[in-house]
């Protein structure tokens, strides 16, 4: 029973002849062989070769075959590993099957029937890789129902993700911080026809440029000092199925355009290939910030912002669909007692009250930390003081000035200062008042360009306008609360 790709395959024996017969004859049917004769050189190279399956004599010099076998398992849980022993000793059996053993082959064999174990034992990991999969699909389709409460503005989002999962459209997804984009990306692989095929997450921010490359293309052997052999990036992994680049826009412009390839023509190389690769990966991405502004600023490629936005998602921010707090209140509270062993008595009516009033400016992310410390802290007066110290910000990447960029509806707030803002009143400012108006105007001005400047990066720009961090918060809070209220004089 071959397997259906090249299988890596380590051997651990200290009889050196039976190493080379069985590495040239696994070599010629396609596996991917490497051998060491002790335990201790055979864990330096397990860690490098990262074998599927490891072929491990009981006899082995140095460390032991079942300390060998108990370090691997350490090391690598899922890894196959079948026991060569000259004698059919029970208990030896015994103990390496509780290691974590899966077979035990007598020596001497014939070579065919190794064979056929590897096969099988293969067949077996998959089958259990795959059911690990599906309880892990299944426990996100429940998370992924709580992503749709009794809110009306959640509708469009639900239909269309309906709409766009079963196609192979490239979609872009919108939200603050916390708000769910990697659930909806999730929603969209579920309900499309590649739902049994690979699923591939990368945070474009969490990886420094330098690696981000090598992480989606992979390299072959030779590419750079250390590159012994040939490594699959994120878009071989994801190839028939779907690979989900959160944080897009922070992805450095040299691989903006590799993506721009791969979106464009269904191909990329690997560092130092001669040749590209063809695969068929649908794309999905998130980012927090608004693309257009990045765009004009020149960090984000025009093309590639054309490419991803075939369909937008618009997720909003859980204040603005306040009737879904209590659903995720009741859902995170349970779901942690029970990871947790713990019981903590439900929240008061005053407590519910008070969560209901937060602004929740890290959305559902924060609510889901906040119930996570009530479940293990169990006091409710130290949940309800952080959430009264804890003054609402401004998303760092979602200024309200760049609103309409991100496919806001309502109309944009005025700037403070600006005809639309002095009118509002029926009898004319003072002088004193045009003064203040207009110095209110200027530092939201400067605050906004160094920010941009910035790339939003709160603590830089605090420096740039050499003002304390704490201060830069505060302003960006007034300038929220400026915006609510002309928006709610716009309204009424």
């Amino acid at each position: 029973m071959l397997p259906n790709h090249k299988a890596r395959i380590l051997i651990v024996d200290d009889d050196s002849d039976l190493s080379k017969f069985i590495h040239s004859y696994l070599g010629r049917r396609g596996f991917d062989v490497n051998s060491a004769a002790s335990g201790e050189e055979s864990v330096r190279l397990f860690r490098a070769f990262d074998p599927a399956v490891v072929l491990l004599g009981a006899a082995v010099s140095g460390r032991i075959a079942l300390e060998t076998l108990e370090h691997m398992k350490q090391i690598k849980p899922d890894v196959a590993v079948i026991m060569l022993s000259a004698q059919n000793d029970p208990e030896m059996i015994f103990r390496a099957s509780k290691l974590g053993a899966d077979e035990y082959l007598s020596k001497p064999f014939d070579p065919k029937e190794l064979e056929n174990r590897i096969g099988k034992t293969l067949e077996k990991h998959r089958h259990s890789q795959d059911a690990t999969q599906l309880r892990d699909q299944v426990r996100r389709n429940g998370d992924f129902a709580m992503l749709f409460g009794t809110s009306p503005n959640m509708e469009d989002v639900k239909n269309t993700i309906e709409r766009v999962a079963d196609t192979t459209a490239t979609v872009l997804i919108r939200g603050e911080s916390g708000t769910g984009k990697e659930v909806v990306a999730r929603m969209i692989h579920a309900q499309s026809g590649r739902r049994e095929r690979p699923f591939v997450k990368v945070n474009c921010a969490a990886i420094p440029h330098e690696l981000l490359e090598s992480e989606l293309f992979g390299y072959e052997p030779g590419a750079f000092t250390g590159a012994s052999r040939q490594k699959l990036g994120k878009f071989d992994l994801a190839n028939a199925g779907t690979i989900f680049l959160d944080e897009v826009s922070e992805m450095h412009p040299v691989l903006q355009a590799k993506l721009l390839h791969v979106l464009q023509d269904g191909e990329f190389s690997r560092l130092g290939g001669k040749r590209d690769i063809s695969v068929d990966v649908r794309v999905l991405a998130a980012t927090n910030k608004p693309l257009e502004r990045a765009v004009q600023e020149g960090f984000f490629r025009d093309d590639l912002f054309y490419r991803l936005n075939v369909v937008t998602v618009h997720i909003p921010p859980l204040r603005e669909r306040r009737e879904e707090i209590l659903i995720f209140l009741e859902f995170f509270l349970q779901k942690y007692s029970e990871f947790y062993g713990k019981q903590p008595p439900p929240f008061s009516d005053a407590a519910v009250a008070r969560i209901m009033e937060y602004n929740w400016p890290g959305n559902i992310r924060e609510l889901e930390n906040m119930v996570k410390r009530y479940v293990i802290v169990g006091s409710e007066s130290q949940i309800l003081r952080e959430l009264s110290t804890q003054k609402p910000i401004i998303n760092a990447s979602w200024s309200p000035s760049y609103a309409r960029l991100d496919g806001d509806k309502s109309p944009a707030a005025p700037i403070a200062g600006s005809k639309s803002a002095l009118d509002d009143s029926n009898e004319s400012p003072s002088l004193l008042e045009i003064g203040r108006r207009a110095a209110m105007t200027a530092e939201r001005e400067a605050i906004e360009r160094v920010l941009t400047q910035t790339r939003w990066n709160r603590r830089q720009a605090a420096k740039i306008l050499k003002i304390s961090y704490k201060a830069l918060l505060n302003k960006l809070k007034a300038i929220e609360e400026q915006n609510n209220a002309q928006k709610k004089n716009l309204t009424a």
